[in-house]
């Protein structure tokens, strides 16, 4: 099965894992893309094979050849971003692009335009998958499922490709911080890891926000709005002065590279309790406790503001920057960082503007950089793969896994 039709197969599932539910997995229609790659595996032959309750799929390829060398993990996660929908993706397949605007939604005016979106003039002559501009693609991270799954099929096909022992997750729930919580390291059993979870061919990450989770809740008092006169307290009139009263520098729109940010992702509200949902990103650890001193101070002062209101604010670590323990244990890396050298293909290390179950497993204690899978813009409309630059991407896992020493 080529990579092209892999990929479109997974991405025509639904897979959106829920922030909301406390089930493990978040969803349960996760467990149907989990499924059918364990089927998937199996036809390939793959014989050590095991979904855990929490929903990951663990796989061993047993090493091929007599010495004894490190075991390689490589890990993908299956769910979808809760940002825009990932039910009904109907993506486009556009060959041999020409470098001018593509046209997602006619009807909807929905353009995915290299003017906005520079990077497209670099992809010229290749082929692009795409959304219908009604969802998201789903390349984040089915694209990562697609070149690990052609890679196994590689592999399992040709009993000449020497390699020492590979270990396979696939993880649920990633992209709400989960993708690792229940994380089983006996049946992985790697010593050390590479996610497929990033962006661009020619870019690697080892480095990653430190991230933590602020929940704002504002308990207000419903009155008749006909007798509300110096009695009602609109907890959603003080949710909006809380917001506003964030430095708006700080606000993700605003910042790149290695600024972080304090951004809002959810409201739910209404008189009577407003609750508001941010995150908060930096990759130095100092400057994340700056930006939650930021939360709390700005807590102070609404409170003095608004002092018949009940104002909380809850903050929550979620995951720590990878690249100190990285550097303490660089195999992996070099060893990426290698391939992409004897292939001939140009890398540079990027820093992530967000978190993998890599940087996770890596305090767990296996060193975990993420590698690039050829997708652009997710968690959106205007999301994309690059079809060659993910097919690259098998023939880097092949040199990495290749007779490692």
């Amino acid at each position: 099965m080529t990579l092209l039709k892999r990929f479109i197969n997974y991405v025509t599932m639904d897979t959106q894992s829920d922030p909301h539910s406390s089930a493990v997995p978040s969803t349960a229609k996760q467990l149907h893309l989990i499924e059918l790659l364990k089927k998937e595996l199996i036809t390939l032959g793959v014989k050590r094979i095991k979904v855990s309750t929490s929903g990951t799929l663990y796989a061993t390829i047993p090493s091929n050849i007599k010495k004894n060398v490190p075991s390689i993990g490589l890990m993908a996660h299956v769910d979808t971003a809760s940002e825009m929908s990932g039910k009904n993706v109907k993506p486009k397949i556009i060959k041999a692009y020409d470098g001018q605007p593509i046209t997602l939604n006619t009807k909807l005016g929905v353009h995915l335009d290299p003017a906005v979106f520079p990077s497209l003039r670099l992809h010229k002559g290749k082929t692009l998958i795409t959304t219908d501009g009604t969802t998201l693609l789903g390349a984040d991270d089915k694209a990562g499922i697609a070149i690990i799954m052609t890679f196994i099929e590689t592999i399992m096909q040709d009993s000449n490709i020497p390699h020492g022992p590979i270990q396979i997750a696939f993880t649920c729930d990633e992209e709400i911080g989960r993708g690792v919580t229940h994380f089983d390291h006996k049946l992985f059993g790697a010593d050390y890891a590479y996610t497929l979870d990033g962006g661009p061919l020619g870019e690697i990450n080892y480095e990653n926000f430190n991230a933590s989770s602020a929940v704002v809740s504002i308990q207000g008092k419903a009155i008749h709005p006909g007798s509300a006169k110096n009695q009602m307290i609109n907890s959603q009139t003080i949710a909006s002065r809380f917001h506003l009263a964030l430095p708006e520098e700080a606000k993700p729109e605003h910042t790149d590279q290695y600024e972080g940010f304090i951004h809002l992702t959810e409201t739910q509200g209404s008189v009577e309790l407003t609750t508001l949902h941010y995150i908060l990103r930096e990759h130095d650890l100092k400057k994340l406790n700056r930006l939650e001193t930021i939360m709390l101070q700005t807590e102070k002062k609404i409170k003095k503001e608004f002092p018949k209101a009940d104002i909380q604010v809850k903050i929550t670590p979620s995951y720590f920057n990878m690249r100190s323990l990285i550097e303490k244990q660089p195999e992996g890396l070099n060893r990426a960082l290698k391939a992409y050298q004897t292939l001939g293909i140009p890398v540079q290390a990027v820093p992530i503007r967000g978190g993998t179950d890599g940087a996770m497993l890596t305090y767990q204690g296996v060193p975990t950089p993420n590698l690039a899978t050829g997708g652009e813009n997710y968690h959106g409309k205007y999301e994309f793969l690059v079809l060659e630059d993910a097919e690259k991407m098998v023939h880097i896992l092949l040199e990495i896994t290749r007779n490692p020493s």
